[in-house]
């Protein structure tokens, strides 16, 4: 039978999901089942989470990859762990470097952006200190999807036939020629229901699996990054790889309207949402759909972020403390500057980037916020040959301006756009929660928190409703789906509206919630291929 996979001429609708045993929920079907799949097996929230992250990188190739960075929240017995596994940029790079090579600003592809990967570490740290499963057991889904292949899901086949169509207009050198060997290897993207395998990348989640990951730093994945950065002209070196190790680090909250909602501490973007929490609360929001509502929102967004965007970098070069940021007065210094009509706030131009986030619970009260990426789609165009590695161009937020909090600087971790999110009311669990996609996420934070907190909205329908996203200046983009007459009201008000030819640029979400009685609900994103897998 034919049809187009993508022609979806009717509004459709999407349930909460109800579980007690445990509940996975992200942007890929069969990711979210692999990690279900480790929970029947008998492991925790945090065995389905690193399962269904490794699953990811073969699943979701467009938005994330062996080769990327991680975060994650972890609520487990009773108390909330926070995980940064960002990578530092090489230590032979520097200003001084990229300018002897007449280099003005940092490349999107090659190796000036690439960091060190932080991802393969976060699975063996978070495997290590809080799983029940061997990492050879909870990688194994991720192997076997690898080695026999799987069908692309329709958005997944989208974007990567958008990311072929792109490289092959823009990635020009024999570097390159092994991203298009492992992601075009019949000369364009896979189509959707069509079966892609890489057994490279299940000969790497093998070793990865075997040594816990210390094969990527200093054994024979290693060695293998290594030799391909010395080959064409890159900084990654072994010491690099050999001297990272993720921080676990304490979350950072605010107190919304009752509940604290968290999010990890600089260098990611979470004080953004932080931060736009704490004005917010100065407002009382009484209807969803009206312009108001929408005003307020990105009047308090837009001065977060212009905050955040001057001084968010690796936190051990950060020149204002986050408590600053996110105290109760310099809140209300920033509230007073939102008015009826919109502001001009001054800040860099936020990019579009490619994640993968997932949320996962268990029966025991253990849940996990955990996010994953690449930056930009499948990242720096640079795989790793004979591995399925695709590194990441993460570097790419970098400032080149020595003024600037986030310059370049040797062993130094840039702005990072990926946020995972938590959800507590007194010393209880609510859940995670998170939205995915560069800039846009702490936007979406923003915009799921006040429909589910101000609006009581059902974690499906929180998602569901239609989205924003403020591009620099006045500019903001709008979903088709926000209502006519608030388009007219915000231009009155004078928002630069501009309404979007499609929904890929606003995030995908997932959220999981438990109530009183330990009972689970889910929603997933409705904008790409989201699924929740429960039990």
């Amino acid at each position: 039978m034919k049809f187009n996979s993508l022609h979806i001429p009717y509004p459709s609708q999407r349930m909460t999901v109800y579980s007690q045993n445990g509940m996975v929920a992200t942007s890929q079907p069969l990711a979210a089942q692999a990690g279900l799949e480790i929970l029947k097996r008998g492991g925790n929230a945090i065995d389905a989470a690193v399962a269904t992250a490794a699953a990811l990188t073969v699943l979701e190739p467009t938005s994330n990859g062996i080769g990327g960075d991680a975060f994650a929240l972890v609520w487990h017995e009773g108390r909330l762990h926070g995980l940064n596994s960002s990578g530092p940029s090489p230590k032979k790079i520097s200003l001084e470097e990229l300018a002897r090579k007449g280099v003005k600003e940092m490349p999107k592809f090659g190796w000036l952006p690439v960091t060190v990967p932080g991802a393969p570490a976060a699975w063996a740290e978070l495997s290590g200190k809080f799983g029940k499963l061997p990492l050879s057991d909870v990688l194994q889904p991720a192997i076997e999807y690898a080695e026999q292949g799987y069908p692309l899901s329709p958005i997944l086949s989208k974007y990567w036939g958008r990311a072929v169509q792109i490289f092959q207009e823009v990635l020009k050198g024999p570097e390159f020629e092994y991203w298009f060997h492992t992601f075009a290897p019949k000369g364009r993207a896979p189509r959707a229901g069509e079966v892609w395998r890489s057994q490279d990348h299940a000969n790497t989640l093998k070793l990865i699996a075997e040594t816990k990951a210390s094969s990527f730093y200093q054994g024979e994945l290693a060695e293998k990054i290594v030799h391909f950065s010395q080959k064409y002209g890159g900084y990654l070196s072994q010491e690099d790889l050999e001297s990272y190790q993720p921080e676990w680090v304490e979350p950072i909250k605010v107190n919304y309207r009752g509940y604290d909602v968290w999010e990890i501490p600089p260098n990611g973007q979470g004080l953004v949402t932080l931060m736009a929490l704490n004005i917010l609360k100065g407002f009382d929001l009484f209807e969803k759909e009206s312009a108001r509502t929408y005003h307020l929102q990105m009047e308090a967004l837009k001065l977060a972020f212009v905050d955040g965007l001057k001084y968010i970098t690796d936190p051990d070069r950060m020149k204002v403390k986050v408590e600053e940021l996110l105290s109760e007065s310099y809140a209300e210094q920033r509230r007073k500057q939102i008015g009826e009509r919109a502001i001009l706030p001054q800040a860099g131009k936020p990019y579009t980037g490619g994640t993968v986030y997932l949320a996962a619970a268990d029966g025991e009260g253990n849940m996990v916020s955990f996010i994953q990426s690449n930056y930009m789609g499948f990242g720096s165009g640079l795989v790793v040959p004979e591995t399925g590695i695709s590194l990441q161009n993460r570097g790419h937020t970098f400032s080149l301006d020595p003024d600037h909090a986030n310059c370049l600087a040797p062993g130094k971790r840039t702005y990072h756009t990926i946020i995972p999110g938590f959800v507590t009311k007194g010393d209880q669990a609510v859940g995670p929660f998170g939205v995915m996609g560069g800039f846009m996420q702490p936007q979406g934070h923003l915009q799921v928190i006040v429909n589910a907190i101000d609006f009581a909205m059902n974690p499906q329908s929180a998602l569901d409703a239609p989205r924003w996203q403020w591009k620099e200046g006045k500019i903001v983009e709008v979903e088709r789906s926000v209502p006519d007459h608030i388009v007219q009201d915000l231009l009155a008000r004078g928002h630069d509206i501009r309404i979007a030819p499609d929904s890929g640029g606003f995030g995908r979400g997932q959220i999981i919630w438990r109530n009183q009685d330990g009972v689970l609900a889910g929603g997933t994103e409705p904008r790409t291929d989201g699924a929740v897998a429960a039990w």
